[in-house]
């Protein structure tokens, strides 16, 4: 009897700690608000669209730097909008209730904490073949970029995507000018009735019906140094659709320490340029971390730029699993250290500061943003 007790014991408090470390917290945000507005001359699109992103700066570097000072902050998380006409204006930002103590000791914690490197293995993406898992949740999300890149619903207007995909850090692309988005088509109804459900299983080229883009915000520490040692960190934008797309989305939170991660590992599909026209699936371990970056083993290739990084947590105040979007897939980093090329996979963190920025962007006031 006391033998069963200790168990149920036991099996309480490890049922306790996995719902502890699996839940939602709330997390207090800053403002960032406009300050002041102006008129640029029309962009000229003269950059190529690269997919890999190189940079010279890797985790050690990354975790060696200095801290941004308050002014840092205010520059960088400025931002620039491209218009469909390719008019542009950038926006000097404010930032109220930001601490800059919070920042040193999370930079203190997150360098005492290092992880042995683990090397990529075995290719584990999964494409999603049944195209009636496409139109359903979480997969439903991810959408194509014109520019070749993926991207992720955040709302009934807006996705989030990589700053890279439509700007090279001097100029924007050339597919940036009337650019668009695509989402899968649904399967085609013949004589009243849908498609042959053994048909609709099969391996089929993909079909997209697209929307236009609206306008698209990118802040300036991307455009301030494209993958230099600060652009990395900013490598996200936000693009605003011609008329909603009336599809579920996912809503975007503020990415969680690593070791709060459901089982250290995140979730995103995207579309691999080596797998046309499929949506391809995959999860890993998060190996590091820096305040704006994680380091992780995910495989994935040119076209998964862009895609939402998200995890799945127990919301404790609509009592419900939720499923947010805590990071941008960057992509590969080739970085040169020591004369030696080393490969990492890299994904943006949704800091405090960068989900008041995006949430602005999605609800045009702050008032709506101070919980992430």
């Amino acid at each position: 009897m006391v033998a069963l007790s200790t168990i149920f014991i036991l099996l309480c408090c490890v049922k306790y700690v996995i719902m502890h470390k699996a839940e939602w917290q709330k997390t207090y945000v800053p403002v960032v608000y406009p300050k002041a507005t102006f008129q640029l001359h029309n962009a000229h699109f003269e950059g190529k669209t690269n997919l890999k992103v190189t940079s010279p700066c890797g985790l050690d570097c990354h975790k060696r730097a200095p801290l941004p000072t308050y002014g840092n902050l205010k520059e960088y998380l400025s931002y620039e909008t491209l218009f469909l006409n390719g008019s542009r204006t950038f926006t000097d930002v404010d930032i109220y209730g930001f601490i800059d103590a919070d920042l040193r000791n999370e930079r203190n914690r997150r360098n005492g904490a290092r992880t042995k490197r683990q090397i990529f293995g075995l290719d584990s993406r999964f494409s999603i073949m049944a195209r009636k898992f496409l139109f359903l949740y979480p997969f439903s999300t991810s959408v194509k970029i014109s520019t070749g890149c993926s991207g992720t619903l955040v709302s009934e207007k807006h996705v989030l995507t990589a700053a890279h995909c439509i700007h090279d850090g001097k100029n924007y692309v050339k597919g940036a000018h009337r650019m668009k988005v695509g989402f899968f088509k649904p399967e085609r109804r013949e004589m009243g009735r849908a498609v042959n459900q053994i048909n609709s299983i099969l391996p089929e080229k993909a079909k997209f019906h697209w929307i236009r883009v609206k306008r698209s915000r990118i802040p300036k520490g991307w455009i301030k140094g494209s993958a230099s040692d600060i652009g990395m960190d900013y490598d996200y934008a936000i693009l605003e659709l011609k008329r909603p797309h009336k599809k579920p989305f996912m809503k975007i939170g503020v990415t969680p320490h690593r070791e709060r991660l459901p089982g250290s590992r995140i979730h995103f599909s995207g579309f691999d340029s080596d797998r046309p026209g499929d949506l391809v699936y995959r999860f890993c371990l998060v190996k590091d971390e820096t305040y704006d970056l994680l380091y992780q083993q995910c495989d994935a290739q040119p076209g998964a730029s862009g895609s939402g990084v998200y995890i799945r947590m127990w919301n404790r105040k609509i009592r419900k699993w939720e499923r947010k979007v805590v990071g941008i897939f960057s992509g590969h980093q080739w970085v040169d250290k020591d004369g030696i090329q080393q490969d990492y996979n890299v994904a943006v963190r949704i800091t405090p500061l960068k989900y008041a920025q995006i949430c602005f962007w999605i609800k045009g006031n702050y008032v709506d943003c101070r919980d992430g």
